[in-house]
């Protein structure tokens, strides 16, 4: 067992700092203007990062393991109750065309960078099939994709270091964009244009965007009561699924395919919740406050995320990864902003959905009301969390294409 200041099994006391950063994150970028830039997403991740490396909490221990086997999954439908297909393509048409080219970006990222470094690290199928997820969606589908493929642990810990630091590295990257004279001439900035006529400086936005709202005991019995329901019948109708089609090298690739789309529980969760959603919207829309819950649930992830974050551990046993995160990034961000500038979107629309297939919608919409772009925080909400279900199936899909490799 690791040396820690607080050991692995102080489960209290990992589960306060864990809960109270997440906390701490929020405050912070509600109450001071350069956390609401950096976002708290990146200061609930940089936060628990500082503290694994400087070994005062542990970067393995039981209570992180529960945020991913029971925090994730109640918050991914917290987070779709507002994922109405119909909605999504009425409302946000035009958000979801640069969403989608964002993602082939990611697609053709991680083709090339698995056929650069297929033979040079280990079980890349599965790492290259979880960060695809990854960068289509954000964090929620790296570890969706993970309990189903099940990688080598020191390898999936390796990754999720990779994936942190370079999707650290491009928010700041996002962040410094819109300040520099390059980008303004070269794209539209509307905007940013509106924002600078408008606003006031000292106006924080992600405090405005949060502020109080009218939420009762019915909306959180129902949010909390729908969320427990669709976990609990999606993983049981999922595990069914696994048992009733058959996998494994006796089974045809259709069937392994299948088992994989129907049998694994996070693809099922997400679609059985936007079916439920588009279905009943009426009943969804009533339900007060299960954006907060998930978004809250979501923060918790974010630092569990940077725990395993391990310097060393990462320069010791798989520098090569940070370049295929390299590598895929960099062809999100070329196939992003290409395209997007030939078909004329602006510069603010590009960086959000690149900020969403890489980061997730929660990140996204933290940077548009970080940034003042309010126009464009439902859109983005709406598209980027579709991010979850496209993200699953395509990292699944490309998982047996690398196979085929």
């Amino acid at each position: 067992m690791e040396q820690t200041l607080i050991q692995a099994d102080d489960t209290w006391l990992l589960w306060a700092f864990l809960a109270g950063w997440a906390a701490v994150s929020i405050y912070l970028e509600q109450k001071y203007e350069w956390a609401s830039k950096v976002t708290g997403a990146i200061i609930a991740l940089a936060g628990a990062l500082i503290l694994a490396n400087l070994k005062i909490i542990p970067t393995d221990a039981p209570a992180y393991d529960a945020v991913w086997t029971y925090v994730i999954p109640l918050a991914i439908p917290l987070l779709l109750f507002q994922a109405n297909l119909k909605k999504v393509l009425n409302e946000s048409g035009r958000m979801l065309f640069i969403f989608l080219i964002s993602a082939v970006g990611t697609v053709i990222g991680a083709y090339l960078a698995f056929f650069l470094l297929k033979d040079t690290i280990p079980e890349l199928e599965k790492i290259g099939a979880m960060e695809t997820g990854s960068y289509i969606g954000g964090g929620v589908n790296f570890a969706a994709l993970s309990g189903k493929l099940n990688p080598p642990g020191e390898l999936a810990a390796s990754a999720i270091v990779a994936d942190n630091l370079l999707m650290a590295l491009y928010f700041f990257v996002l962040i410094l964009m819109p300040t520099l004279s390059f980008f303004r001439k070269q794209f539209r900035t509307p905007y940013i244009d509106e924002r600078e006529q408008t606003s006031n400086p000292a106006e924080n936005t992600a405090a405005d965007y949060w502020k109080r709202k009218d939420i009762s005991l019915k909306d959180l019995a129902l949010a909390s009561g729908s969320a427990f329901v669709l976990v609990g019948l999606s993983f049981k109708l999922a595990e069914w699924m696994d048992g009733l089609i058959p996998s494994g090298e006796q089974a045809s690739f259709f069937l392994n395919f299948l088992n994989g789309l129907l049998g694994d529980g996070y693809l099922m969760l997400t679609t059985i919740t936007v079916f439920a959603v588009t279905t009943f919207s009426r009943f969804f829309e009533k339900i007060h406050g299960a954006q907060e819950l998930g978004t809250y649930l979501i923060y918790i992830f974010f630092v569990v995320i940077g725990v395993p974050a391990s310097i060393p551990l990462l320069i010791n046993n798989a520098p090569l990864l940070v370049v295929f995160v390299g590598i895929i990034v960099f062809f999100n961000m070329i196939v992003t902003f290409g395209i997007g500038r030939f078909f004329k979107f602006s510069l603010e629309e590009m960086i959000v959905a690149s900020n969403a297939n890489v980061g997730g919608p929660t990140t996204a919409a933290a940077f548009a009301i970080a940034k003042g772009w309010t126009k464009l925080i439902v859109p983005i909400m709406l598209v980027g969390t579709l991010g979850y279900i496209i993200g699953n199936y395509i990292g699944s899909m490309m998982y047996y294409v690398f196979l085929s490799m």
